[in-house]
C-alpha cells in the first residue's frame, strides 16, 4: 500500500515531531561536546535516538511508539541534571524538547493511524 499524504493535524504532529527530535538530538550533541566526553557516552547518548531514524523516515508508527519510551530516559536524565545544575539553558532546552517530542509523536501516532484507517476503510468499501 502506498503511504498517503498527511494532512490536517497529523502534519502538524508530524513536523513537531521532527523539530523536537532535532533539537534534542542537537542538545545532547552539544552536552558530549562540551562535556569532552569519551566515544562511548557519545554513544549512549545519540544512539537511542538515531535508532529510530530508519523507521521514522519510512513513517512507521512503531517506531515513534518506542521512541516515546525511549524519550522516557532522557526526560529522568535531565531532570536529574536540572535538580544537580538548576538553571542550565542547555538542559532547560533539552527537557523542553523530550516533552514536546514525546507529545507530538503520541499525537502523531494516534491521528495517522486514523487516518491510514479511514483510508483503507475508503479503499475497501469502494472495492466492493
Amino acid at each position: 500500500m502506498k503511504r498517503e499524504a498527511r494532512a490536517g493535524w497529523s502534519a502538524w504532529a508530524y513536523a513537531l515531531t521532527w523539530l523536537s527530535w532535532s533539537v534534542l538530538l542537537l542538545q545532547q550533541l552539544a552536552d558530549v561536546w562540551v562535556l569532552q566526553a569519551p566515544w562511548i557516552i557519545w554513544l549512549g547518548k545519540l544512539l537511542p535516538l538515531l535508532i529510530f531514524l530508519p523507521g521514522m523516515l519510512k513513517d512507521n508508527l512503531r517506531s515513534y511508539i518506542w521512541l516515546c519510551f525511549v524519550c522516557l530516559l532522557y526526560f529522568m536524565a535531565l531532570v536529574e541534571r536540572l535538580f544537580a545544575l538548576p538553571g542550565s539553558w542547555p538542559d532547560i532546552i533539552g527537557i523542553v524538547a523530550v516533552v514536546v517530542l514525546f507529545t507530538a509523536a503520541m499525537f502523531y501516532v494516534r491521528w495517522r493511524a486514523r487516518e491510514l484507517r479511514t483510508i483503507v476503510e475508503r479503499q475497501t468499501g469502494a472495492g466492493e
